[in-house]
């Protein structure tokens, strides 16, 4: 029987992948805040299921197939027809292998021909003059039917037919909702109305009561779909079941108004905003904003634009008015360059003003208001087609939370509001010079315009209040109210990895596998720095968890550098050389789709200059898709570092190591700056450096370091600390207290250096306690190595490296300040030492194994 006592279940819906969409996230994280338990649920972008955690939330994302799909476009518009001019012909592939094998058999009767007597040949030319009467006849059959076949054929008015994706999406979505069981489905966008419907009534006919509600983001039927079949299907489909959910929400009054009167409701849909949380603004985290993105002065006029670039968001008609506003610039906050966005440089190219346009990246959904905050001009600069006319977009509400005045065009709803609260200027969409005047009048009235920005506004275009509409909202639906709420479930929660998972991971030799670059839809590159070998580490991971993905590793290799194991050695010494230069362009162009650069490191030697930077032009000519993996020392500041961290390592550093570093950092910065490509860091701390990069942790093999030797059973506990270079890990920072616990008995204190790795996997394994870093504030590979064998770590660990990890890293933090303290805490309670190392296992597994990696790439890998 059912607890009464249990949290009512929730179950968050939406087609994508989740990751970028903030109402989504917003929504969950709202109503786990309330003390709902809560399930995510996304679209895979791989062919397996995807667990993970968002504090006290389950995320899943499901694998999405298309038999649906093409057992629909299977079928034939005018069978009888097809079955005469397609016979066997299926594709223009079925027509190639037809013509092959026509050419091989003339090939081969031609010449028995030209071997055979009289009687014979006379028979077989026949027969090849029939033949080829034959092939004529049905390769001009094929091409005059596919020639009638529309390119945007008209919707046959079933949309399980006209868009059958949206049944291929309830097939893998229906199953994991009805195994949760959930009291309400929130489902967003029209793409989930018929699955929420069908499972909704699916449990209920099982016995369980479920309610459902559609939360529509957009008035589908004002948006411009690129086909017919779709334009038709999608508001048909919300036709259908619209009525069926048990209540309705949108994001503005106009559409809550369009849908009531075009479906007949029986009630205006519940009106629930897409704002920012206003609870984290202003919180001092991030140190990134948009102008300090585009290296200007607080002196520069700055207008942004944040967000999707779509034809309809009209910022062509921006550029085309920059050239009257000659002392103002543009930041496009964008999170991929798409063809429409190469056309708007080009435009602004051939304006003049390409200088003045700065590409920003994106950054977290709760630290948009921040980032956008030093601009001094918001704009929405809409095009009116019906969708753009009826609501209120979510940019508007982070503009105004960053205390941004607004330069609008005058679609309906965003100019009814700037004029009724005053929050800034109005132009004509489509005349770029009355963009120009309007955003020249609110930079010359800004503060006065800023002033109209009032609490009430703050406080009305905040998710605080325009969620809790949407929590009563499942009360009433549900018939349930959560047994309390949980404060403790921050607003900022980050995604984490959900579950242990026990792999294997090498081959019986201890080399780590991959699938080869070969025959697969993502050809990947990935190198050339392969440190430590953690190219070869992602490759293992990425290939095993995705198998539409194969791997080429390549390691730029000095003569005194480890070979750690790779597909391609290249001499480092013979990057300068033409020859090699040359066959470095053509392994990568022509073999792969993707490309991972680690450590900026030029692709095609030093072709185009001894960065990535310069061969990026050529990689995007070549349509390969590029991302970029920094390290450590590739991109940490050392100036930054200094005043972030009191023990930083680069007080320490040799001489001249500080201004070195420092300026790669810089360089490397610009080119992540201005590359606009996806940004990934292999250990948190990095995140300080690049704000917006994703964590893509380091990989070991963590069960290859499994031990079982017990932990501090012993009555002098070994201590194990085994720096590489010593400046870089605070070694003669904390010896004084090692050597002084070592010569009281209470610890046997071990110092490992230049020891060859097999003997300290076997030190690491039968130690008690290892002692790893105290100057850069977060954790590598040696680390993760002595976690998963099960030892308890110390180190210095920063409160942003455990924020990343929402607290669940458990390496004990102490400075050399504190060390002594922490070591003699560690002694007096032996068994509290035992669980940090069985935490430490269950964390290398969740963090470093190589799934949530591989999980982290997926998004760059499709």
């Amino acid at each position: 029987m059912e607890s009464h006592a249990r949290r009512p279940r929730l179950a968050v819906i939406v087609a994508n992948g989740i990751t970028g969409d903030s109402r989504v996230q917003k929504t969950a994280v709202a109503a786990a805040r309330d003390g709902w338990d809560v399930t995510l649920i996304g679209r895979s972008d791989t062919r397996r299921v995807q667990h993970s955690k968002m504090g006290p939330i389950d995320v899943i994302r499901v694998p999405v197939g298309s038999d649906y799909l093409r057992a629909v476009n299977a079928r034939k518009p005018h069978p009888v027809r097809a079955a005469a001019t397609q016979f066997h012909l299926q594709d223009q592939a079925a027509l190639n292998r037809y013509s092959a094998a026509y050419r091989a058999w003339v090939r081969q009767k031609s010449a028995e021909s030209a071997w055979a007597g009289g009687p014979r040949r006379t028979s077989l030319k026949a027969l090849l003059r029939a033949r080829r009467a034959v092939h004529r006849f049905r390769v001009r059959a094929f091409k005059w039917e596919q020639r009638r076949k529309p390119k945007d054929p008209a919707p046959v008015r079933d949309w399980r037919r006209d868009w059958p994706q949206v049944v291929d999406l309830d097939l893998a979505f229906g199953p994991v909702i009805e195994k949760l069981k959930p009291d309400v489905i929130h489902a967003n966008d029209a793409t989930m109305i018929v699955t929420a419907a069908r499972s909704a009534a699916r449990l209920k006919a099982a016995g369980h009561k479920c309610a459902w509600l559609y939360d529509a983001h957009e008035y589908i039927k004002g948006v411009e779909w690129p086909n017919k079949r779709q334009a038709y299907a999608l508001p048909a489909m919300e036709a259908e079941f619209i009525g069926r959910a048990d209540a309705v929400v949108t994001v503005s009054t106009q559409m809550a108004e369009l849908l009531k009167n075009d479906h007949k409701l029986p009630k205006l849909p519940l009106v629930v905003g897409n704002s920012p949380v206003r609870e984290v603004i202003g919180g001092g985290k991030s140190s990134s904003s948009v102008r300090k993105a585009c290296g200007l002065g607080p002196e520069v006029p700055l207008m942004v634009y944040s967000g999707w670039i779509g034809r309809e968001r009209g910022v062509d008609a921006v550029i085309d008015g920059l050239p009257e506003l000659p002392d103002f610039h543009l930041a496009l906050v964008v999170g991929r360059t798409t063809p429409l966005l190469e056309e708007l440089l080009a435009q602004a190219e051939a304006l003049g003003v390409r200088d003045r346009v700065h590409l920003v990246p994106y950054v977290p959904q709760h630290e948009v208001a921040d980032y956008l905050s030093s601009a001094d001009l918001g704009l929405t600069p809409f095009k009116k087609v019906p969708n753009c006319e009826v609501s209120l977009p979510t940019k508007v509400s982070e503009y105004l939370q960053a205390r941004l005045p607004l330069v609008t065009s005058d679609v309906k709803v965003i100019k009814a509001y700037v004029e009724e609260h005053g929050l800034g200027e109005v132009w004509t969409w489509d005349d770029p010079k009355t963009f120009a005047a309007a955003a020249d009048r609110a930079m010359k009235n800004r503060d006065k315009l800023a002033e109209a920005i009032t609490e009430d506004v703050l406080t009305d275009l905040s998710w605080e209040a325009q969620s809790g509409k949407l929590l009563q909202l499942y009360r009433e639906l549900s018939g349930k109210t959560p047994p309390g709420p949980r404060p403790e479930v921050s607003w900022t929660v980050q995604e984490t990895p959900g579950a242990v998972r026990e792999v294997e991971i090498t081959t019986a030799d201890g080399q780590p596998v991959w699938k080869k670059l070969g025959n697969t839809k993502i050809k990947l590159g990935l190198g050339p720095a392969n440190y430590a070998g953690q190219g070869a580490a992602y490759a293992q991971a990425i290939t095993r968890l995705n198998p539409d993905v194969s791997v080429e590793v390549v390691m730029y290799k000095r003569p005194e550098s480890f070979d750690y194991p790779a597909d391609v050695y290249v001499d480092a010494t013979r990057l300068r050389e033409l020859e090699v230069q040359f066959q470095q362009v053509e392994r990568v162009v022509g073999r792969y789709t993707h490309m991972l650069v680690d450590a900026f490191l030029p692709v095609f030697g030093y072709l185009n200059g001894a960065t990535v930077a310069g061969d990026l032009d050529a990689l995007k000519q070549a349509k390969i898709k590029v991302g970029l993996i920094a390290h450590g020392s590739d991109i940490r500041h050392p100036g930054e570092h200094m005043k972030r961290h009191t023990w930083s390592l680069f007080h320490d550093a040799p001489e001249g190591i500080v201004e070195k570093l420092q300026a790669k950092a810089e360089l490397n910065k610009k080119i992540a700056d201005e590359a606009g490509l996806p940004l990934f860091v292999t250990t948190p701390d990095l995140l300080d450096d690049l704000p917006t990069a994703k964590w893509a942790p380091l990989v070991v093999d963590v069960k290859s370091w499994a031990s079982e030797h017990p932990v501090m059973e012993r009555e002098r506990p070994v201590v194990l600390h085994a720096p590489s270079k010593r400046w870089t890990k605070g070694t003669d920072r904390i010896m004084p207290v090692l050597t002084e616990l070592h010569d009281q008995g209470l610890i046997e204190f071990k110092l490992a250096e230049g020891i060859p790795w097999a003997e300290m996997r076997e030190l690491v394994q039968s130690c008690d306690l290892v002692l790893d870093q105290f100057t850069t504030g977060s954790y590598g590979t040696f680390a993760v190595e002595a976690m998963a064998a099960g030892r308890p770590v110390v180190g210095y660990i920063s409160d942003e490296v455990k924020a990343v990890t929402e607290g669940a890293l458990p390496i004990v933090n102490a400075t050399p300040d504190t060390l002594r303290e922490v070591v003699q805490s560690l002694l007096d309670d032996r068994e509290a030492a035992a669980r940090i190392g069985r935490a430490s296992v269950e964390f290398a597994h969740t963090y470093h194994d190589g799934t949530w990696t591989a999980q982290v790439l997926s998004g760059f890998l499709k």
